[in-house]
């Protein structure tokens, strides 16, 4: 972290994660595209919230526009979340539960997608910030 980001000097960037997990507790990761910040990295679905927009209702829209799936606002739990200093923003990224959702699962945007065995989810390489959130995962789910 830079010093810049260590000040405090940086915007806070509001980010909405999710484990969406099968009948099997296995739980989905995608894999960021070439091109995109991160490339190649494994991470949870969700993205940004817009201005305007709750936590709940930018997750619902991304996983529709990322994966093709629907989920009703109740189906998602809060469950915890994590905060890291990038160079150039901060990142504030609540992670929510999600075993229920219709459709069938995607990748629209993402380079892979994997179910993984949350035991065996540190097998894959993944950014600063979505790490902590794997031991809440591996121990709690």
């Amino acid at each position: 972290m830079t010093d810049t980001a260590a000040s405090g000097n940086v915007p806070t960037v509001l980010v909405v994660a999710v484990a969406l997990i099968d009948t099997d507790g296995r739980i989905l990761i995608a894999q960021r595209p070439e091109g995109k910040q991160l490339a190649g990295l494994w991470e949870f679905p969700g993205g940004k919230v817009e201005p305007g927009e709750r936590p709940e209702q930018a997750l619902i829209r991304e996983l529709k526009e990322e994966l093709g799936i629907d989920v009703k606002e109740a189906c998602l739990a809060p469950f915890v979340f994590t905060s890291h200093g990038y160079e150039k923003f901060h990142l504030l990224m609540p992670l929510y539960l999600c075993r229920r959702w219709s459709g069938t699962v995607v990748a629209k945007e993402h380079s892979a997608l994997a179910w993984v065995k949350p035991g065996k989810l540190l097998d894959y390489p993944m950014p600063p910030a979505d790490e902590p959130l794997v031991a809440w995962l591996r121990d709690l789910i």
